[in-house]
């Protein structure tokens, strides 16, 4: 089958699933996102770790598992917020178990440990802040809103790098993406604009228009540097994909890599701001 229409099909379900848990309810958001996570982390790991550490791995994994799934009960069920402090057992259960490793080489990597948590875990724990309503239902409408500001940059600056990037197009970032161009992340910016634009007047917006662009602006930018990290972080340890569980795509890491950088921050812009 060709590769564009493998890449197409298998975006198009990766799309049902994330906009059906979403608008299914909270049960059905919990468990896509504890899956999310789970692989994430795992590719994550299995890039900078290798096949070393396996229970720290195992224990860290739970960890960010924990780190949702508790910060979701809380909030799902009107429980106390120090019983998020639940997740210092895992957490403290990954460092004790590395006195148990033999190889004196791979101690000098335990920091990817923690940066699996606070890299790929943590950004997913907080769209529980914005999933929620101040009367404490489940409304999955403004992040849903990020995912759509996300892929749309996606398609426009994949649209506009093909078209005008390719032959005679500006380098963005050569040494680590040669393919993506200025020209393309132009085309991403305007089309996320644009839609921000389209989405506050449908009247899909919690926001009114000034904040509703802005928070496209934050999306737009901060996840073209995610997606820089990432390729980064993979060049780094050699590795082109972070794995194959989307043909066509790559790894869930490869899917999700902006919205490691620009979620985190456009939360923290409409919960300092008290928007939501």
């Amino acid at each position: 089958m060709n590769n564009t229409v493998v890449r197409t099909l298998s975006g198009l379900v990766f799309l049902l699933i994330m906009v059906g848990s979403l608008l299914i309810g909270p049960i059905a958001y919990a468990a896509v996102i504890l899956f999310i996570i789970a692989v994430v982390m795992h590719e994550y790991l299995e890039i900078s770790l290798g096949k070393s550490y396996m229970f720290p791995r195992i224990f860290a994994i739970l960890t960010g598992l924990s780190l949702f799934l508790l910060l979701f009960l809380i909030l799902e069920y009107k429980l106390e917020v120090k019983l998020l402090l639940l997740v210092l057992v895992p957490l403290v259960a990954t460092y004790i178990s590395l006195i148990w490793e033999k190889n004196s080489e791979n101690y000098n990597r335990n920091q990817y440990l923690a940066g699996s948590i606070l890299y790929t875990a943590l950004p997913f724990a907080l769209t529980t802040l914005i999933v929620y309503k101040e009367d404490g239902s489940f409304d999955g409408t403004t992040l849903l809103f990020f995912f759509i500001i996300l892929w749309v940059s996606d398609i426009g600056a994949y649209v506009f790098g093909m078209l005008f990037g390719q032959k005679n197009g500006h380098k963005l970032f050569p040494s680590i993406s040669p393919k993506k161009s200025w020209e393309g992340f132009y085309g991403g910016l305007g089309s996320a604009l644009a839609f921000s634009i389209i989405i506050y007047y449908s009247g899909f917006s919690d926001f009114n228009l000034t904040h509703t662009i802005i928070i496209a602006l934050i999306i737009n930018v901060t996840s073209v540097l995610g997606d820089l990290a990432e390729s980064q972080f993979k060049r780094n340890f050699g590795v082109k994909d972070s794995g194959s569980l989307m043909p066509g795509h790559g790894g869930l890491l490869d899917r999700f890599d902006g919205a490691l950088t620009s979620f985190p921050l456009a939360i923290a812009y409409i919960k300092l701001l008290s928007l939501f």
